[in-house]
């Protein structure tokens, strides 16, 4: 699917996960240096970026990702927010060796990770990028968004992400990585992990309706191999209705570790 669906799903995440984002921010605002000099990997559309520029007024943060669609999306926002001179952005294709990102005190990586080709050689990269003393953070989903819980579709989207799954798994995603393990594998220290369980119930906002739509749209787009035409219509017709319904919920899972680069080396 096109860039404006990723970039419309992104910027949905962050509204209808407001809460979550804001915790997660705040706790990482409370534990890094002042005036931190963030990177934000794999920024995506830029909702991490802004919100640790605001969480963090004296904060520079460089949003490294490879797609410059979505890196001009978020310097349009950068922009409307006030920020275009806190925010600066830099492709790059982090499989690749990692440009010089200059003096870091913050590396913050929302869902990205897992996208990477070999997760030991980013984290490790990543302990090389920081200054000592400085934050690793890595959130990770546990389980994609499910919107149908208890009702008469639950069944069906059940099924549709059990394929997905497995689609994810074969090519290469590292889903649920031992992430902080490898964290401390390479040398960070204090590791914490956090676990958030997200459930909104119903009635749900027009805008967490619409990000159902979206999740739901996109991954049927992923399934035109994998589930039977029957079943794939049925998920169109599932999806076409949403908008009009009253029994949509938002369940699902993150996890978030926090490591820091000791100060003084050990050993």
């Amino acid at each position: 699917m096109s860039h404006d669906s990723l970039i419309e799903l992104l910027d949905l995440d962050a509204e209808v996960l407001h809460d979550y984002v804001h915790d997660l921010v705040g706790w990482v605002g409370r534990e890094a240096a002042e005036r931190p000099r963030v990177v934000d990997l794999g920024a995506g559309s830029g909702t991490a970026s802004l919100a640790l520029a605001r969480q963090l007024p004296g904060a520079t943060v460089t949003a490294v990702d490879q797609s410059p669609e979505m890196l001009a999306h978020l310097r349009a926002r950068a922009d409307a927010a006030g920020l275009t001179a806190r925010i600066r952005t830099v492709d790059a294709d982090l499989d690749r060796p990692w440009p010089d990102l200059g003096p870091v005190e913050v590396i913050f990586a929302a869902a990205s990770m897992h996208h990477l080709a070999d997760p030991a050689a980013a984290v490790a990269s990543a302990f090389r990028a920081l200054r000592p003393g400085g934050l690793l953070v890595i959130a990770e989903l546990e389980s994609f968004p499910r919107f149908l819980t208890g009702t008469p579709d639950e069944e069906l989207e059940s099924r549709g992400h059990a394929e997905a799954a497995k689609r994810r798994h074969e090519a290469g995603m590292h889903m649920h990585e031992p992430w902080g393990h490898r964290m401390e594998q390479v040398g960070f220290t204090a590791v914490t992990e956090r676990h958030f369980d997200i459930d909104l119930r119903p009635p749900l906002s027009a805008a967490a309706i619409r990000y159902a739509q979206v999740c739901l749209g996109r991954m049927r787009h992923g399934l035109q191999e994998r589930l039977s035409p029957r079943e794939l219509a049925a998920l169109d017709e599932l999806v076409e209705s949403l908008p009009g319904r009253s029994d949509l919920s938002v369940r699902t899972e993150r996890t978030v570790w926090l490591g820091r680069r000791a100060v003084h080396p050990t050993g």
